[in-house]
């Protein structure tokens, strides 16, 4: 018999008013274009051009100035090259040339899926038995780009759930890019991304252990302007866009969480970053930290990344290395376990693996740890986010993929000490879609990236068909006793009993 499930009436939907402001370039020969034209307009002209356009947009962005000025800034090279001089142009020219290198991207237009919830560090201000839960989404807008996007919830003591709306305005990060890297490991990782060795190989004669992306870029495009070659060039122009994975992001302290839209920056993910899995991470020595594990994604190759944060404001980015962080499916287990970092992956596609580690960015030795067990999982199977710790083992919420590509949910119970052991497993989805949740951009899905437990019961964000969002909840005292019992009667049936002999 199968758990009762109570799915909350509320559902989140993507909104396609809610749109960034982007550096917009059609190559050199068309920008030199343009730049001629709009320096010869007359001052008057100018500005009646920019005055209403800055009008209108100031309703949509915060700081439509700002981003234009940017924008500007960007193509100042070209500028250089039509030996115009950038700090003679006027105000209204620079923002006005800003406007013809910029286009609005609606992030949320096409769906709005796979959510992952946190407690909020915030939990100031609240009654007894409530909680302020931070919500994460993939969004997901024109050409299939995928972003991670937030919004901020409440749940009461009655297990209520209010999601705050969004506000009217969505920016994007200041990226600070500050990292010092370690050569073997990007030399490594640069090489898992199927740059020409021999390439790196004289890099690696260039750099030192430690190097920072001053340095490298610096060294990449002196190498770089003594090519002729064009595919040379381009293998050139792959390692600063690695470099580029590893960044900081930082996001203005007066937007709210629902204002932030972290969205892809290097090459390497220029297709999207795809299902956010944000734990809450407690340190040895009780501080905690918040990481998420997501998926960058050119099109082509996949690139597993790391995000931290303490405050949802200031985020370090880096990519994974090691023979585990590969595919999709990386799910962090939320504290140490004797000593050593864990994680669940899903390397090969369609089992769940189990991975220590002494470094948080490196992930060797996977164990398979699962495999699709039953019917409506035997295409894969996979983990829906992080591992929560209860008092009868780490629960596993996962996801099976089965008949006509129908996603379920599921779950699996295993030891706090020894997580290789799963002492539960449901032998019967957790959550199936029902017919109003089986239409969407992907039809029959569900999925989730992280759950939560709050008054006895568990939280489950899920996405509906990848078009938009919505919460299931089932008493957590229910679901371990299932689990737990499904465990022993697994263990039950693989007892073998010794035939009984024939007397003589």
């Amino acid at each position: 018999m199968r758990l009762l499930i109570e799915r909350k009436p509320i559902k989140v939907y993507p909104d396609p008013k809610r749109v960034i402001a982007r550096f917009f370039f059609n190559g050199d020969e068309r920008a030199r274009e343009v730049i001629r034209r709009v320096v010869a307009l007359p001052a008057n002209e100018v500005f009646g051009l920019i005055s209403p356009i800055l009008q209108e947009y100031s309703k949509r962005h915060r700081n439509i100035t700002k981003i234009l000025a940017r924008n500007c800034k960007k193509i100042k090279y070209a500028l250089d090259e039509l030996d115009i001089d950038y700090e003679g142009l006027s105000r209204y020219q620079r923002l006005l040339l800003g406007s013809y290198f910029t286009h609005e991207y609606s992030i949320e237009s096409a769906a709005f899926f796979n959510p992952s919830v946190v407690e909020d560090p915030d939990q100031s201000e609240l009654v007894e038995g409530e909680k302020r839960l931070i919500i994460s989404f993939r969004a997901v807008g024109e050409g299939h780009i995928s972003s991670v996007v937030f919004r901020r919830a409440l749940v009461d003591s009655k297990g209520n759930i209010t999601v705050q709306p969004a506000g009217n305005y969505i920016d994007e990060a200041e990226v600070v890019r500050n990292a010092v890297y370690n050569k073997k490991l990007f030399l490594k990782k640069a090489a898992d991304s199927r740059i020409d060795l021999n390439i790196l190989d004289e890099l690696g004669t260039k750099l030192d252990d430690k190097f920072d992306y001053t340095i490298l870029r610096r060294i990449i495009l002196d190498s770089r302007n003594l090519q002729e070659n064009d595919l040379k060039k381009l293998e050139y122009d792959k390692v600063l866009w690695l470099s580029d994975t590893y960044h900081e992001i930082s996001f203005s302290r007066d937007t709210d969480i629902s204002d932030r839209v972290i969205f892809p920056i290097s090459e390497f993910e220029r297709k999207g970053i795809e299902d956010a899995r944000f734990v809450r991470f407690v340190k040895e020595d009780g501080s905690v930290i918040y990481y998420a594990t997501y998926t960058a994604f050119d099109g082509a190759m996949i690139m597993p990344k790391l995000l931290q944060t303490t405050d949802f404001y200031d985020f370090k980015i880096s990519p994974l290395h090691g023979a585990g962080a590969a595919n999709k499916n990386l799910a962090l287990f939320p504290r140490k376990i004797n000593g050593k970092y864990a994680m669940i992956s899903r390397i090969d596609g369609w089992n769940n693996y189990l991975m220590y580690s002494d470094k948080l960015t490196v992930w060797d030795h996977p164990v398979k740890l699962q495999h699709p067990q039953f019917p409506w999982e035997f295409i894969q199977i996979g983990n829906c986010g992080s591992p929560i710790e209860t008092e009868a083992g780490w629960l596993v919420i996962t996801h099976g993929v089965g008949p006509m590509r129908r996603y379920c949910l599921g779950a699996s119970l295993l030891d706090l000490e020894d997580p290789s052991k799963e002492i539960g497993r449901l032998t019967e989805p957790l959550v199936i879609p029902n017919n109003d949740e089986r239409e969407g951009y992907v039809p029959n899905v569900l999925y989730s990236c992280g759950s939560i437990i709050h008054n006895g019961e568990l939280i489950i964000p899920y996405g509906l068909s990848d078009y938009c969002s919505s919460f299931a909840t089932v008493k957590i005292d229910l679901l371990l006793e299932k689990l737990l019992s499904s465990g022993a009667a697994a263990q039950e049936a693989e007892v073998v009993q010794e035939p009984v002999k024939a007397e003589k």
